[in-house]
């Protein structure tokens, strides 16, 4: 394929005037050439030591937004504020005047966007810069769609960052037909100038281009869901529609050789990285099923060998058209080529010995973040920074490039199964809350519609600032970083859906079931028996409609390699710290939540079958009504 010098040939890709006059008059462009380039600006060109990202604020003085330390093992990056060590879920705003349902700039600001954006570009135009080309998503070179990243060369470890996550292009090996449909700004001082500290990150959809402006340095908002974002305007304006699913695949190779592929979707903290990682075994082997939070005892299952996993996406699956699907199952790829790994589960040496060695002893240097790294020492990834004295950050990433993942897979695969995961508080007859669910429980493919339309934010969410109480992530769980419209990604979801009739649905939640701490065993047993059974339909002894509809089927019994499960770890409404009485009082909450957050669906563009699926929620439809109204994902012969 022919390739061009980037550096000599950026007119001709498509840049609008007014970038073309911003690099033009900018003191200095930098047009890097490979990673190792990008990791020495993210070092101030300093070999060792600690490099302050800093800048000038009028009325403020010099700045510092981050520090960036030089690990043995790759740079670590941490952050003066501790607000700033995690995604704020306010900041996305939308300049533009296309359809949305999004706060737009002028609504929550006063004033439109124009004179910001020239700001923006006014103080670029003074910085040296570094002018980054990338391919959006799994697009291959000769795609043409690609995207570029305009920001000062001080910030090079946001830099690096978007380059792992995305696939930085070296700019001499850039694709001739390269056309810009995305460019991402960063301009760190404008959250103090003009946002009062806060993470802000507004989207600007032009006609020929989808600009992301980022005013903080976390690449949370912006480098990853910034490009997400990105990702589905375009998909949800194609003309052949596709989604890009927020949810970690894996395919699951049981010690039988069979394969079954699960995608685990859900909001921030759901699991999703989870479902990639091995079981956690004690010290002898066992697993740790849980522990009663009231009573204290515990209990243990032993698995002699769990099953072998070959990851594909991690969190961002970009799907195929709909309508264009292999054999009635769901086709997804990854959208990213690294992985913005959260590892605050890992909190002492040998819980994940994979990760570990991989972050250990890595092939080519990696970006940490919000970790205590020393200079010159091992950044390890259990080591997290602490927000205040005796409070670690619950936000602590590794970026880490999909290629050093063992087994990964290339290219599309096809899911099977699609599970949807919810942190759950503790549910006790002394204090009731919506920890309902079982250890694993199966839905129609209805209800797992209604669930992604409601994507529930759960118990305890350490990926974003803190919220009071049950709040929604929105339709698909990936609405936080979407511009578009509620009810056309709900239709979107709803084609997908029945599109892929083979798909079956779960739901698998964390942390808790009913008074039992579980944290994510949850997911890797139900993993292991998933992938045992494959896409089998239930018997009908073997599933009961589950005390509260939304929660699909309870199971009857689980057997693992020949040992059942509790009964009241499948229906917790049978253990005795929860009982009866605070299920239904959980079951109130939930649905009370549920019906409150449907309303915004209800408009005369909701597909037709979707407005019947809701209303059947809003009159406490039963688990059969679920199934009669849509009969894909069914469960039961």
């Amino acid at each position: 394929m022919e390739k061009i010098d980037f550096s000599k040939k950026w007119q001709t890709v498509g840049f609008p005037p007014e970038v073309e006059n911003l690099l033009a008059n900018s003191p200095k462009c930098i047009f890097p050439k490979s990673r190792q380039e990008v990791l020495s600006m993210a070092m101030g060109g300093m070999e060792k030591g600690t490099f302050e990202v800093k800048y000038e604020v009028p009325g403020m003085g010099t700045v510092v937004e981050a520090t960036v330390t030089k690990c043995k093992n790759g740079l670590s990056v941490n952050y003066p504020e501790a607000y700033m060590r995690r995604r704020d879920p306010e900041c996305m705003v939308i300049a533009d005047e296309q359809p949305t349902d999004k706060t737009q700039f002028v609504e929550r600001f006063g004033t439109t966007f124009t004179d910001l954006r020239q700001e923006t570009f006014d103080w670029l135009e003074k910085q040296n810069l570094v002018v980054m080309p990338f391919m959006l998503a799994d697009s291959t070179p000769d795609s043409g769609m690609g995207a570029v990243l305009i920001a000062p060369d001080n910030a090079g470890f946001f830099i690096g960052g978007l380059g792992d996550l995305q696939g930085m292009i070296p700019c001499d090996e850039v694709p001739a037909n390269f056309k810009v449909k995305s460019i991402i700004y960063l301009a760190p001082p404008f959250r103090h100038t003009h946002f009062e500290g806060k993470q802000v990150v507004v989207h600007n959809r032009l006609p020929y281009i989808h600009e992301v402006f980022a005013y903080n340095l976390y690449p949370g908002p912006s480098a990853k869901k910034g490009v997400y974002g990105i990702l589905l305007s375009l998909g949800a304006t194609a003309g052949d529609e596709w989604l890009t699913l927020h949810g970690a695949t894996v395919q699951v190779v049981t010690p039988y050789d069979n394969v079954t592929t699960i995608m685990h979707e859900g909001a921030s903290g759901s699991g999703k990285s989870e479902m990639l990682e091995r079981i956690h075994r004690l010290r002898d082997g066992r697993l740790l099923l849980g522990n009663n939070t009231v009573t204290k005892e515990t209990r243990h299952l032993v698995l002699n060998q769990a099953c072998d996993l070959r990851p594909v996406t991690d969190d961002m699956a970009r799907c195929a058209p709909v309508g264009q699907h292999s054999d009635g199952y769901l086709l997804a790829g990854d959208a990213e080529k690294a992985w913005f790994l959260r590892v605050n589960h890992i909190d002492k040496y040998g819980t994940d010995h994979t990760l570990e060695s991989l972050t250990i002893h890595p092939t080519e240097p990696l970006i940490f973040l919000n970790m205590n790294g020393v200079e010159d020492s091992t950044c390890l990834i259990w080591e997290h920074t602490e927000d205040h004295p005796g409070k670690p950050c619950p936000n602590p990433r590794v970026i880490l490039p999909r290629q050093y993942m063992p087994e990964i897979v290339n290219g599309m695969a096809e899911v099977m199964i699609r599970s949807f995961g919810i942190r759950m508080p503790a549910c006790t007859s002394k204090n009731p809350t919506y920890g309902i669910a079982g250890y694993l429980n199966i839905l129609p493919g209805a209800l797992a519609w209604i669930w992604r339309l409601v994507s529930p934010r759960g118990h305890d969410n350490p990926s974003i600032t803190a919220t009071e109480g049950m709040t929604s992530e929105g339709v698909g769980s990936y609405w936080p970083f979407a511009a578009g419209r509620m009810v056309d990604h709900a239709n979107l979801l709803l084609r997908q859906m029945l599109s892929t009739p083979r798909v079956r649905y779960v739901l698998i939640p964390n942390q808790h079931v009913g008074a039992w701490n579980v944290g994510f065993m949850t997911e890797w047993v139900s993993r292991e028996y998933l992938a045992r059974r494959g896409t089998a339909k239930f018997m009908p002894n073997l599933v009961s409609p589950a005390r509260c509809p939304l929660m699909g089927y309870a199971l009857n019994t689980m057997q693992i390699e020949g040992t059942q499960m509790p009964e009241w770890l499948l229906r917790p409404e049978k253990q005795r710290q929860v009982g009866e009485e605070a299920y239904d009082k959980g079951a109130k909450i939930l649905q009370d939540f549920f019906v409150k957050e449907l309303q915004n669906f209800l408009s005369e563009d909701l597909d037709p079958l979707g407005r019947k699926i809701i209303e059947c929620c809003l009159n406490n439809g039963t688990v059969a009504d679920y199934e009669n109204l849509m009969d894909v994902g069914s469960v039961v012969k």
